[in-house]
Order: structure tokens, then C-alpha cells, then sequence
């Protein structure tokens, strides 16, 4: 019994492709600001919570029944939420986009299929991936770009995007838009070209789209006429329901179908699905605090010039922001001071979320003065 589980580990008949392998996960530290997974800061609405509180209270007495197999109701919701002329066939849901994502690859990818993504970007395609047994292609950004300290190096244009898929040929493609941890969205011409350049799938991941700055398009517009392309939504960041795990996607009703045969039977709850209607149905308070995180945000982007860093543009509810001398000391720093971010290895660089004002404020004091411990290159 004085064994330690790796030795353990070591001995049980895991798949060999897994080996050595750690999985997802950010720090999970009791901090007073906590702005590390890009959780939307602001606490759920008491009328929105009596809402949910009361749809769930209507379910549990029929718990005894098993869900709604093909939970009609929340996919109407979700299409009217969504709009561009979407039905109820087209919208697929799950407990979080990662398992949305999940399934798309259990029906497309697998043993012998190869994934393709841009990085750095989120890390779960990836590991999603390998879990569904398929091979992970790890595309590139910014061919070219010598600044190291640039966020501009990690754009995604045309021409290498088409080319990475030309020499990979995949079976699916992964474009984030807004990227995670950039925070930049996809020119719709990178999108396009992606779609025309591939034979497979090609998932868009707009888990940020309702942060997007005025203007910014959605890959949502261009899926009439396109039957392979999917676009991937979640309604833990804007909704601010993380804790409640409701993902959902967008593609043709065939894209559905193949994902019947390898979902699990009644895989979203009564409970869950109660959940996120209501909150469907009060979206509009929900999304109140979308504006006043992006306030937030564009205040980081310019608080953090001031400082002499480099932050990325951002169409998320975080910032990426460049120019650390040594980003490793800087993150140390911060948590010393009861902040904590999200280092995602990048050298030089740093994620934060927008939280509310007082946690950006308390951010932007706290950078400022792990600055002067470590100032940034000149």
C-alpha cells in the first residue's frame, strides 16, 4: 500500500498514446482576485436565479422520468437566441462546448484521422484530440513575425492557414475566433478559405463571440451553403453560467445526425436543460454585464500601454498581454499580491481576465507595482 499511484499507473493497461500525458487544468488557488479561467466575474441576477430555481423545481418532481432525449425545447431556444434564420435541427447542445467538441471528434476523427489546429490556441482541441484517439497536427500562427514580444505574431491570415491545411489535409480543422489566449477574432476571409481549402470538418470556436467589438462578423453568417462547417458557443462566459456546463453548436441537421450515433443515451439532464432555458428566456439581464466587462477590458489593453507592455488587441473577455521580461516571476508576483492570472507559457506573455472594476483596479495596482520589482525591457 506504500506504492504511489504513478507506479500504479505505470502498470495499468493504458492506452500507450496517453502515456505521460497531464491533464487540463488551471491553478485553483483561494485568492481575494481570482482572474485566471476567464469566468465572467459578475454574480448571476436574483431574478434570473429564482427563474432557474423555479424551472428546476418543476423538473424534480418528474426526476423519475429520463430527460428529453433531443431536448426539442432548449434547441428551439437556443436557435431563436442565436438567430440568422437558425432552426431547431441545426443546434446541438451538451454538458459544456468541450463536450460538444467531444462528440464532433468521436464522429469525424478517431484512430487513423488527423485534427488540425492553430497555436497557440485553446488548449482542449488538442487534448479532446487525443482522447478520441486521433492525431494532432500543430498547426502555427504568424509565419514570418520577428517581434517576440508582439501579440501581432499570433494572427491567423489566408494564405498559411490554406497552406497548413493543403500540406496536412485533415480531417477536421479547428479555427478559434475570438482566439484563446489572444483574444483576437478571425478575418471571415480566413474562414472561408479554411472551409474551401479542406474535404473535412471545420469547426469554428466562437466562445467569446458576444465580447466581440462593434462590427466584428460571426462565422454564424456562413453557414447556408457550407454543410461541414460547425460553430461551437457556450454559455459559460457571457451567460455567466460556467458552474451550470451548457455548450451548444450551430451546423446542417445532417452534422447532427452523426453525432446521434455516438452521443450517449439522455446525455443532458432535465435539470440542466431547465437551467439554461430559463436563463435563455432572461438573456437580456444576463447579458447586461457584457458592456461593462468590455469597458474593463479595453481598459486593461490601455492601462497596459501606459506600463510599456504589449497587450493584443482583444474581441474576448480577456487581454494577452506581452512585453515581460520574465513572465514567470511577474505571475509569482501578482499572486503574492493576491491576484491571481493565467500563465498559458508563452514566453514573454501573460493572460488576464476582465473582471469587474474593483478587481481591475486591484489588478492594474498590483501589475504596476510587480513592475517595479521587474521592469520591462527597454
Amino acid at each position: 500500500m506504500n506504492e504511489s499511484r504513478s507506479d500504479v499507473l505505470a502498470r495499468l493497461p493504458l492506452r500507450e498514446d496517453l502515456r505521460g500525458r497531464t491533464p487540463y487544468g488551471a491553478p485553483q488557488l483561494e485568492v481575494p482576485v481570482r482572474l485566471n479561467t476567464n469566468e465572467n466575474s459578475y454574480d448571476v441576477p436574483g431574478e434570473v436565479v429564482a427563474a432557474i430555481l423555479d424551472a428546476v423545481r418543476q423538473q424534480a418532481r418528474q426526476l423519475n422520468r429520463y430527460p428529453d432525449r433531443e431536448f426539442t425545447g432548449l434547441r428551439e431556444d437556443l436557435a431563436n437566441y442565436l438567430g440568422h434564420d437558425l432552426e431547431a435541427d441545426q443546434i446541438w447542445a451538451a454538458n459544456g462546448s468541450n463536450e460538444v467538441i467531444q462528440q464532433l471528434l468521436q464522429a469525424f476523427a478517431g484512430h487513423g484521422r488527423t485534427v488540425l489546429g492553430f497555436t497557440p490556441t485553446y488548449s482542449m482541441h488538442s487534448i479532446i484530440t487525443v482522447g478520441t484517439g486521433a492525431t494532432w497536427v500543430d498547426g502555427k500562427r504568424g509565419l514570418g513575425t520577428e517581434n517576440a514580444d508582439d501579440p501581432n505574431q499570433f494572427d491567423l491570415h489566408v494564405e498559411q492557414t490554406v497552406a497548413q491545411i493543403e500540406q496536412h489535409r485533415p480531417d477536421v480543422t479547428f479555427l478559434c475566433s475570438p482566439n484563446n489566449p489572444t483574444g483576437t477574432a478571425l478575418d471571415l476571409e480566413v474562414v472561408k478559405a479554411a472551409y474551401e481549402a479542406t474535404d473535412g470538418l471545420l469547426i469554428v470556436d466562437e466562445a467569446y463571440a458576444e465580447f466581440a467589438r462593434p462590427g466584428t462578423p460571426s462565422a454564424l453568417t456562413l453557414l447556408p451553403g457550407r454543410e461541414r462547417l460547425v460553430v461551437s458557443r457556450t454559455m459559460s462566459k457571457a451567460f455567466a453560467l460556467a458552474g451550470a456546463r451548457l455548450g451548444y453548436s450551430a451546423a446542417h441537421p445532417a452534422v447532427q445526425d452523426a453525432i446521434r450515433l455516438v452521443r450517449l443515451p439522455y446525455h443532458l439532464s432535465s435539470l440542466t436543460q431547465a437551467a439554461a432555458q430559463a436563463a435563455l428566456w432572461h438573456s437580456d439581464v444576463l447579458l447586461d454585464t457584457v458592456e461593462a466587462i468590455k469597458a474593463e477590458r479595453d481598459r486593461i489593453v490601455t492601462s497596459a500601454q501606459e506600463l510599456g507592455l504589449k497587450p493584443a488587441p482583444s474581441d474576448a473577455n480577456f487581454v494577452l498581454i506581452g512585453g515581460f521580461a520574465d513572465e514567470k516571476a511577474l505571475w509569482r508576483s501578482l499572486l503574492s499580491r493576491g491576484v491571481l492570472i493565467r500563465d498559458n507559457g508563452l514566453p514573454g506573455f501573460l493572460r488576464v481576465t476582465a473582471g469587474t472594476p474593483g478587481e481591475t483596479t486591484t489588478f492594474l495596482d498590483a501589475l504596476a507595482d510587480s513592475l517595479l520589482d521587474a521592469p520591462v525591457p527597454a
